[in-house]
């Protein structure tokens, strides 16, 4: 069922798995338009704490599956681990539509927070491993941007159902939540597994199918296909017998394997820190502090805003190959950090008048914000982490990722509401100093990765490469020598290592 093309199998796997953005940045806009509807807070009679806990719940689900998820992915495989990452979401998307209370729309949230977390993990795994290097920085930077696909989806959604006097106004963008996941469900059979996890199972043939699919139309004598193979064995047969294990532990084991997880937690960190988790789920707050206290303006502004941000995030993305990951992170943070003190500014000042300009220019500093944010952090949440960890600690990275962003945005959608009600503008002013701090991290810390293979990372972090193979892209560009390369790599040919984790040894050359 997998199509032999290789542009068809990329498109495929970008959108299989990045349903998962799209849900929650369904979900965020959701809330957003929720909380702002009179049908939706009047029904659970919902005061500053239960408001809170209705939002902030998705991320306990999310902080219990990251414990096991990692290893999951490990054992069953990329694309099945993406699978019941779905079918859980959709179940919650049905449960949270048919609340009766509180405590059963809390307990659908939790759900939901299990499900798009697993996905988390899953997808951009599948992702890194199994798209070609010239698809790779358009998948995973887009990814995130399909977040406000579905941010823009839901805010339309709630802008329209804002007239209905039933419950049907927020149980309907519920139910809808779970419309990506059958779109998810409804793809994965036309995918295949990630290569990089069949080379570690032993699965050769299967593996150098895969990888002649997405580089070249499932030509299998390729030598493109055949480069990026050897590649993938050597470095995993030398992760093997470097001793490297696929276990929570090697992710502190050695320095190499700290500095890459360093790098990949401090994305999650960046990702949920950065004040747009403000706009994300409090925006009416916020233009109640600005002065725009009418609910169908308020919608309106969010469906705008969802829009701008989608335009400038696919801008940013189309710059990662260009600008490269670091200085593009740089840039946007830079840019997080002075529109995010001109907001606290302008709130100070203009945010119990009612002076217009005073108003719009507030609401202005918030579209820059996200601007910002959109056009750099937003491609690169689920590209740069998955860049720098390698295939050992990959998995259980991401999975320590979503777990450090769901304790995070916890801690975070829980106390905003009660730091914005007890000092107002000021939340801003402690939110941008931290982001002058992550500036400073980018800078001194980062690695770049740009026009790299995942093997070839390795060279950046370790010193080091651990292969002979050329660098993919010296091969694209026709300027490789590839004499001796393929000696040895006829999959019929090489042996697999009888282990429960099946390392694959080639022929000595």
């Amino acid at each position: 069922m997998v199509p032999r093309s290789s542009n068809v199998i990329s498109i495929l796997l970008v959108g299989a798995s990045s349903i998962t953005a799209a849900t929650l940045g369904f979900d965020g806009s959701m809330m957003n338009g929720l909380n702002i509807l009179p049908s939706y807070t009047d029904y659970f009679e919902l005061n500053t704490t239960t408001k809170a806990l209705n939002t902030a719940s998705v991320y306990l689900g999310g902080c219990f599956v990251c414990m096991f998820y990692g290893q999951f992915t490990d054992i069953v495989g990329r694309r099945p681990a993406l699978l019941y990452a779905a079918l859980l979401t959709l179940f919650a998307a049905i449960l949270q539509a048919a609340s009766q209370n509180i405590a059963m729309f809390v307990t659908a949230r939790v759900l939901i927070g299990l499900g798009t977390s697993a996905s988390s993990i899953a997808g951009p795994t599948y992702l890194a491993e199994t798209l070609p290097l010239n698809w790779r920085a358009w998948g995973l930077g887009a990814f995130y941007d399909f977040w406000y696909v579905g941010g823009l989806i839901a805010a339309g959604v709630t802008y329209g159902t804002a007239q209905m006097e039933s419950t049907w106004a927020w149980r309907l963008p519920s139910a809808l939540q779970g419309v990506f996941s059958i779109v998810c469900i409804a793809i994965l059979p036309f995918l295949p597994e990630s290569p990089r996890w069949l080379v570690h199972k032993g699965r050769l043939d299967e593996a150098l199918e895969v990888i002649a699919l997405t580089y070249a139309d499932g030509d299998t004598a390729n030598p493109i296909a055949l480069a990026s193979y050897r590649e993938i064995i050597d470095t995993l047969n030398w992760e093997r017998e470097a001793g490297e294990t696929m276990t929570f532990l090697q992710m502190v084991k050695t320095p190499s394997s700290r500095k890459r997880t360093l790098l990949a937690v401090s994305v999650s960190v960046f990702v949920m820190l950065s004040g747009n988790n403000i706009i994300s789920f409090y925006l009416g707050t916020m233009l109640d502090n600005a002065g725009i206290t009418d609910s169908t303006t308020q919608l309106e502004i969010n469906v705008i805003l969802n829009a701008f941000c989608l335009c400038v995030a696919i801008g940013g993305t189309a710059c990662l190959n260009k600008i490269g990951r670091k200085p593009l992170g740089a840039f946007s943070v830079g840019l997080l950090a002075i529109f995010i003190f001109m907001i606290g500014g302008l709130t100070s000042a203009f945010g119990e008048s009612e002076n217009t300009a005073g108003i719009y220019g507030t609401v202005a500093a918030i579209f820059l914000f996200q601007g910002s944010y959109s056009f750099g952090l937003t491609p690169l949440t689920v590209l740069y982490p998955p860049e720098v960890l390698n295939f050992s600690i990959r998995s259980n990275g991401m999975a320590l990722y979503t777990q450090v962003g769901n304790l995070i945005g916890l801690v975070v959608t829980f106390t905003f509401p009660y730091m914005m009600e007890a000092i107002g503008w000021k939340t801003y002013m402690i939110n941008g100093a931290w982001d002058v701090l992550e500036l400073v991290f980018i800078l001194f810390f980062w690695v770049e990765t740009k026009g790299k293979t995942l093997e070839e990372i390795d060279e950046v972090l370790d010193g080091t490469k651990h292969s002979r193979v050329p660098d993919l892209e010296d091969i694209l560009r026709g300027k490789a020598d590839l004499s001796n390369v393929f000696e040895g790599i006829d999959p019929a040919a090489a042996n697999v290592k009888s282990t429960s984790a099946a390392v694959v040894t080639t022929k000595s050359d």
